[in-house]
């Protein structure tokens, strides 16, 4: 499906970054696997790609640093000549309640979900213009849709990654890209090991599913985003949240 397709995922070596990455492998696309902190991971799937028969680079940058986003810019221009699909997956989760919320926190959560979104987001778009095509994805979540106690600062990040796809969906429509994004619920990562039992179970009976998600759950529907199946799909936020109730 993403046969000599490149594509940048960031946040590329845990969780859902990591599954999105081999998923695309699997399908044939050339990857770029920024990571910041995860370099032993990230560098690790960039070796297991390589045996799916695909290029593959792992490039280290803070998204949230416009610097540090325009040197992987130009690496990725330099190793494989364009982008097709960029996945916008980099992110941080700080709960807190919003007067015990410190200034440090909101300003980690808006550097990296926000800004670090918009800065690639952005640079992106300058090489798809060019190109006249592309496929963006931005990971929301539900809690940027729907809110969330202990969560206001995350859920405003998250919120506004939403806003940023339907009107960057508008903008850059014109030049043969679209613009989605993606609104996990529960997922079974990194982000969700301090959760309780009974906080587990209480998220677990508020989803019609009853279960909580995979990473794989989130990577499939990236890939049809990522796919000439979503050709007319644009400034849309999918949900893969097992019909949580709200």
């Amino acid at each position: 499906m993403l046969k000599d397709k490149v594509a940048l995922i960031t946040g590329a070596g845990r969780g859902i970054g990591r599954e999105i990455s081999l998923l695309f492998a699997k399908n044939g696309a050339d990857l770029a696997l920024n990571f910041h902190r995860s370099e032993g991971k990230a560098r690790e799937l960039a070796e297991e790609v390589r045996k799916l028969g695909v290029r593959a680079v792992a490039i280290k940058a803070d998204v949230s640093k416009r610097e540090e986003v325009d040197a992987m810019f130009r690496q990725i221009k330099a190793e494989f000549g364009r982008l097709d699909i960029l996945v916008n997956n980099a992110g941080i989760l700080r709960d807190n309640l919003l007067l015990m919320t410190p200034d440090a926190d909101y300003d980690a959560l808006m550097e990296i979900n926000l800004k670090g979104t918009f800065n690639c987001l952005q640079r992106a778009a300058k090489m798809m213009i060019r190109q006249q095509r592309g496929k963006i994805i931005n990971l929301s979540s539900v809690i940027g849709r729907y809110g969330n106690a202990g969560q206001v600062v995350y859920a405003g990040a998250k919120a506004g990654v939403i806003g940023m796809t339907t009107s960057a969906a508008k903008e850059l429509g014109a030049f043969g890209i679209t613009v989605n994004a993606v609104a996990p619920g529960l997922i079974e990562t990194d982000m969700i090991t301090a959760l309780k039992p009974e906080q587990r179970q209480k998220l677990i009976d508020n989803t019609a599913l009853k279960r909580i998600g995979k990473p794989a759950d989130v990577a499939g529907v990236a890939l049809f985003l990522a796919s000439e199946l979503s050709d007319f799909v644009s400034g849309q936020v999918i949900g893969v949240d097992g019909c949580q109730v709200v």
